[in-house]
């Protein structure tokens, strides 16, 4: 007899039956390629303009540099005239300057033009005392230009400046201060470069502020700066 689950060999004994073996192979699931946002390419592709516009224009002033030579202009005040500064009624102060500017243009392949719009004032102490504004006009190559310009203003409740100017005039030092925004457009060769807004300020130490006098300038320094 055999027993049930069993079979019979060749030599006559039952054979064991052995379940059958089945080897389990891991499933691996390949991982999806990551995919750059827009806004990863967008940010991407900004540096790289960034980078690009810097590399640019560092060629280009690398050039102009080397091949026109810029210096900046330079200025000076050459002489004041006070024609009015009276108190009236009103208890305002009325003035009338007369200031010789010189302008020198340095550079032998750079011109300028001063074009119009330009805002010139003297200034006490943070309070503006007359204004006025440059003309129109090209500078050319390593030219020297004399400006000869008139300013008007007038300060309202100017008692207690009146006091304070009449005071540091007793010291024979009063400290003015002249300011100038004039916007130029610079001339590379025969290209016309677009429009800047130089800043010139000049301090200045006066003798006096009397009416109908030629004001001896005792001391007088200008710095010279560009602004987009």
């Amino acid at each position: 007899m055999v027993p049930r689950g069993s079979s019979r060999s060749e030599k006559g004994e039952p054979a064991e039956n052995y379940p059958t073996f089945y080897r389990t192979i891991p499933v691996t699931h390949s991982k999806p390629p990551r995919r750059r946002s827009c806004l990863g390419k967008c940010l991407c592709w900004m540096a790289c303009l960034i980078i690009l516009q810097i590399i640019v224009i560092g060629i280009l002033a690398a050039i102009i540099y080397f091949v026109f030579d810029p210096k900046l202009p330079k200025y000076s005040v050459d002489s004041m005239r006070i024609n009015e500064f009276n108190l009236t009624n009103d208890d305002s102060l009325s003035a009338t300057f007369d200031v010789n500017i010189t302008a020198r243009n340095p550079n032998k392949k750079i011109g300028i033009y001063y074009e119009g719009g330009s805002r010139l004032s003297v200034w006490y102490t943070g309070t503006r005392l007359c204004q006025g504004s440059l003309p129109k006009f090209y500078q050319g190559h390593r030219n020297t230009t004399l400006l000869n310009l008139s300013l008007t203003g007038q300060s309202q409740n100017a008692n207690n400046l009146l006091s304070s100017l009449q005071a540091q005039q007793q010291t024979g030092s009063i400290p003015l201060t002249l300011r100038v925004k004039a916007p130029v457009r610079i001339k590379l060769g025969k290209l016309k470069l677009p429009k800047w807004k130089p800043v010139i300020r000049c301090r200045l130490v006066v003798d006096s502020l009397s009416a109908n006098n030629v004001i001896s300038i005792r001391s007088s320094s200008c710095k010279f700066r560009f602004r987009l």
